[in-house]
């Protein structure tokens, strides 16, 4: 072919799908462009080729692929497009099209500001562009990454969301955080349930969430079964995730689980999955908090799963001693977690005193509170006056050594023990602070974590379950298959306060609906058991400084365990 040869061309317009073009004119709005062109330079038009498809890799594109081998069967031998960077994004491509400049099959590139022809300094430039296109491309994926990375480490996932999540649409772009998905959240919640059951298979939890829930994805779509066991193998479900997947590195996220850790390892185990994406140590409900009642050892525990011949998959937790002190320890046999949940409800209702109770025992507290302020105040004050009369000795001290009245050596020696007086005076002063605020807060907390303890641990979730056994379990003691109490004059007492409290209580239940709550109270301070009780609080020594204050506290959660 010659220069000489009448031109003909293609005009090529394309628009990427991906992120990297979005900002680019649309293809109609390309056409427009390049009609005006062809019009006053009266250009012969053979096919007007268009397609959306990046052009990030070579050879990934079917339109541009096609416009190259008509090019070479000689339908056409110039281009006409918008701009270079529509052509290639890639090397391999950009070889082609100068390659076909190089044998004459193409006589020249155009666009509306410049033409490349089959000339050293054309084809130089028109390989630049395109590898600048290349660069900026590259460019922008480097920048991506480190912005998915960024929001991985605050604690995002930062690709598409799990089923039963959404984004939170009043976010920007690149910021938008993680919610439940207030339409799906619930009926995923349902699905993890109905496995943890042990009574359906994953088969009958896809039925019944397509069909009778009416499940779907965020598309409207039916997801597959596929679809469902990726979702109970996700840790996403229990709070963490790994970015970028296969890498190793796993983050906490900040979106609110649907199970917790321990359920979805027993999930794993239930679906027969060894290759757990991140191997770690079991969480057991009640393994930290029990000792062997014969060796002292820590208490540790073990998945057992069972399955029957219709299907049903069952998970048990055997509760044992590690024999880590003896190994000798007899205590070989194993507690099956129900059978010592059985045990610890017991326990509650033995000790359970009714609601009303509370609220005349922080009422009291606040009583005795307000009693001992006077004194707390008392004490304040003389820390307060022994930090002021420190401070006034040692301006003093720097007023005489300013006039000349003592010497530096004599100012240093007498300014030491005045500067630690001085510290040690602040030290006790916020020591009586802290005390103050430490009772005040823990004390409301020990009183609210108690209410309906023993309904919370029957129907709560595991994490109210654990709320609840914590205030018994550093007492808890396994031994010969039966749990036992470490202290149990300490559990007499509370029985003891439990019988007369339910004793009280029972004397207006039959009669009055609703209970004359003042009348209640009123028995509640003639009884010579509870003011005794009430009156210990007086005797507490951390009021006068001397006790640590997460002493009161523990001795709180023992006096009112569980209310």
């Amino acid at each position: 072919m010659t220069q000489d040869k009448a031109k003909i061309y293609f005009l090529y317009a394309r628009k990427s799908s991906e992120s990297e073009d979005r900002q680019m004119a649309s293809i109609e709005s390309q056409k427009r462009e390049l009609g005006g062109i062809t019009e006053d330079d009266n250009l012969k038009i053979t096919a007007t080729l268009e397609e959306s498809h990046s052009a990030k890799k070579r050879g990934q594109r079917p339109i541009f692929n096609e416009m190259i081998k008509r090019i070479e069967k000689g339908e056409a031998n110039g281009i006409l497009l918008w701009n270079v960077n529509r052509l290639s994004r890639n090397a391999g491509d950009t070889g082609i099209v100068i390659d076909l400049l190089d044998s004459g099959d193409l006589l020249e590139v155009r666009t509306p500001g410049q033409i490349f022809r089959n000339t050293p300094n054309d084809k130089f430039l028109l390989n630049l562009f395109c590898s600048q296109a290349k660069l900026e491309n590259d460019n922008k994926g480097v920048d991506t990454k480190r912005g998915l990375k960024s929001k991985a480490e605050r604690g995002w996932y930062p690709t598409f969301t799990a089923l039963g999540y959404t984004h939170n649409p009043l976010k920007r772009k690149g910021e938008k955080e993680i919610m439940k998905d207030p339409e799906r959240f619930h009926l995923v919640k349902k699905m993890f349930d109905l496995l943890l059951t042990g009574h359906c298979l994953p088969s009958k939890i896809y039925a019944t969430a397509i069909n009778e829930w009416n499940l779907r994805n965020k598309f409207g779509k039916n997801f597959s079964i596929s679809t469902l066991y990726r979702i109970f193998h996700d840790p996403f479900y229990y709070g963490e995730f790994e970015y970028p997947k296969g890498s190793g590195n796993w983050y906490t996220g900040k979106h609110e689980a649907m199970i917790t850790k321990s359920e979805y390892e027993k999930i794993q185990i239930m679906l027969g999955r060894d290759d757990r994406p991140r191997p770690q140590k079991h969480e057991f409900s009640y393994s930290g908090e029990l000792r062997c009642g014969e060796c002292g050892a820590m208490i540790t525990a073990e998945y057992k799963i069972k399955r029957q011949k219709n299907g049903n998959v069952h998970l048990y937790t055997y509760y044992h001693c590690t024999k880590r002190k003896d190994p000798k320890c007899s205590q070989r046999k194993v507690v099956e977690e129900k059978v010592l949940e059985d045990r610890i409800d017991d326990i509650l209702g033995q000790i359970e005193i009714p609601a009303s109770f509370k609220e005349w025992a922080v009422k009291k507290l606040h009583e005795e509170n307000e009693k001992e302020m006077e004194f707390r105040n008392k004490v304040i004050s003389d820390k307060r006056r022994n930090y002021d009369s420190s401070v006034a000795r040692l301006d003093r001290l720097l007023d005489m050594r300013i006039n000349g009245e003592i010497s530096e050596n004599e100012f240093t020696e007498k300014k030491k023990p005045l500067e630690e007086e001085k510290a040690k005076a602040m030290e006790l002063l916020n020591d009586t602070d802290a005390q103050l605020d430490d009772w005040i807060a823990k004390i409301e907390e020990a009183l609210n974590i108690t209410e309906d303890a023993q309904k919370r641990f029957k129907l709560g979730s595991q994490e109210e379950k654990n709320e609840v056994f914590a205030p018994l379990g550093s007492n808890l003691l396994l031994l010969d298959k039966k749990l036992h109490i470490k202290d149990e004059n300490r559990l007499f007492n509370i029985q003891k306060a439990s019988k007369e409290v339910k004793a009280i209580y029972t004397r207006f239940e039959p009669h009055e609906t609703p209970i004359n709550k003042e009348a209640l109270a009123r028995a509640y301070d003639q009884s010579p058991m509870l003011l005794a009780w009430r009156d210990s609080f007086r005797t507490f020594e951390w009021m006068k400084g001397l006790a640590d204050p997460a002493t009161i506290i523990n001795q709180t959660r023992q006096l009112l365990a569980l209310v």
